[in-house]
């Protein structure tokens, strides 16, 4: 009997370390990269999501993040992910170009007139980009906004003769916007976001295509005087992860990952539009003035760029069906409005 209770207790004890070990086995810390400060809107949901998987995971999926930036830029983030020295990144959707063009969709300069249109166009595509993510290995939780782009100047700009006036600084990784500037005969003056601040110091640049809500964080708005009130570009961020590394959890903890992390981008998205509306409100209140521009600036100016617009596609990439299928969706959108505004005549 003492021999069978022997064997027992040790039939118990292999059980026991066995669970041990596959616990040991599933637990896994994603290692996150991301320009977003610590404080910021991006930063605090994130690690809020992190603690609610922690903790629905009995702690076999953890975050650590790295924010501000100190991982490097676009480029290098990539390189350390396809390194396994990263697992995924919260960035602009810009840095991701390289890997996945079609991503670039919603980049195009003054496709959106409104936030009403921009909304429909991403009900309709935003599924069509996060796939294409899919295809590159890389999983998403979501598209979240990061707002629209305005020029934001010295001097006002008006129209396209004052626009190429100007020292113009866009993202060295929208390569939309460069593409778009040149063939629009402006010379945009690409320049590392830490350096842009500097650049309106010295003069080097006197203007820069940005959000309402960058301009305020980054104290852009300390040198501009005049915003032009028109929607230049969109611009987002998006938040992945290798998915190489995301199979190493268990099935069921990628959903309870997916599922927490979807809710994040979905706050953020929110958050996000909210503040920059706030943020519109605090330029106006320092005396920066939003300038008006006459519909013919604005027709002159989408001239210019459908006529450049197979060039610009080419050169960055992206899909031409997909943009095509953009536009019929904007095109569907026009019609309805018209169809609403007729209806309540």
């Amino acid at each position: 009997m003492k021999r069978i209770f022997d064997m027992l207790k040790k039939l118990i004890y292999m059980f026991l370390l066995l669970l041990v070990s596959n616990s040991a086995v599933q637990a896994f810390t994603f290692k996150i990269a991301t320009l977003s400060p610590d404080g910021s809107v991006w930063m605090n949901k994130m690690r809020a999501g992190a603690n609610e998987i922690n903790e629905k995971t009995d702690n076999r999926v953890s975050f650590k993040f790295y924010p501000g930036g100190i991982m490097g830029g676009d480029k290098n983030v990539l390189r350390k992910m396809q390194f396994g020295q990263l697992h995924g990144a919260a960035m602009p959707n810009t840095g991701l170009a390289s890997v996945y063009p079609d991503i670039q969709l919603y980049n195009l300069i003054l496709k959106f007139k409104s936030l009403q249109e921009l909304d429909y166009a991403r009900e309709k595509m935003d599924s069509f980009l996060l796939a294409g993510l899919k295809k590159k290995k890389l999983v998403s939780f979501g598209i979240s906004e990061m707002g629209f782009a305005y020029i934001m100047s010295t001097t006002p700009v008006a129209n396209l003769a004052d626009l190429r006036q100007q020292k113009t600084w866009v993202p060295n990784s929208h390569r939309i916007a460069i593409h778009a500037f040149e063939a629009s005969k402006i010379s945009p003056i690409p320049l590392p976001l830490r350096d842009v601040l500097m650049g309106l110091q010295t003069g080097m640049i006197n203007a820069v295509a940005g959000t309402p809500t960058g301009a305020l964080a980054l104290q852009w708005h300390t040198k501009i005087k005049y915003v032009t009130d028109v929607p230049l570009s969109y611009i987002y961020g998006i938040f992945v992860i290798n998915e190489k590394s995301f199979k190493k959890i268990s099935k069921k903890d990628q959903q309870i990952v997916t599922k927490v992390m979807r809710q994040v981008v979905i706050d953020i998205d929110k958050q996000s539009r909210q503040d920059n509306l706030n943020a519109i409100a605090a330029l106006k209140s320092q005396g920066i003035e939003f300038v008006a521009v006459k519909a013919g600036a604005i027709a002159e100016l989408k001239k210019v760029m459908e006529t450049a617009n197979q060039k610009i596609i080419r050169a960055s990439g992206l899909s031409e069906k997909l943009v095509r299928q953009l536009n019929s969706y904007l095109s569907d959108f026009a019609s309805k409005t018209v169809q609403v505004v007729g209806a309540g005549v």
